[in-house]
């Protein structure tokens, strides 16, 4: 996939880019660092590309990593 191709973005995180660029760009932030901004939000709140593939998250396994030894 090349830089800036957003064919593996589902539209809720379109949507949701496009609404935190205009709402940057509203407050005075140039169009292309309010774009790159709201992709890099939408990239960490979602863990990126969503669409085809497998799904980040977690693993099905519920276990603690680590025994509680703080328990008597």
């Amino acid at each position: 996939m090349p830089a800036g191709d957003k064919s593996k973005y589902t539209t809720k995180q379109k949507r949701k880019a496009q609404h935190i660029a205009d709402g940057s760009a509203e407050r005075g932030v140039g169009r292309d660092e309010a774009e790159a901004r709201a992709w890099a939000t939408v990239n960490k709140q979602d863990g990126g590309g969503k669409a085809g593939g497998r799904l980040k998250g977690r693993t099905g396994d519920d276990r603690p990593s680590k025994p509680d030894a703080g328990k008597s």
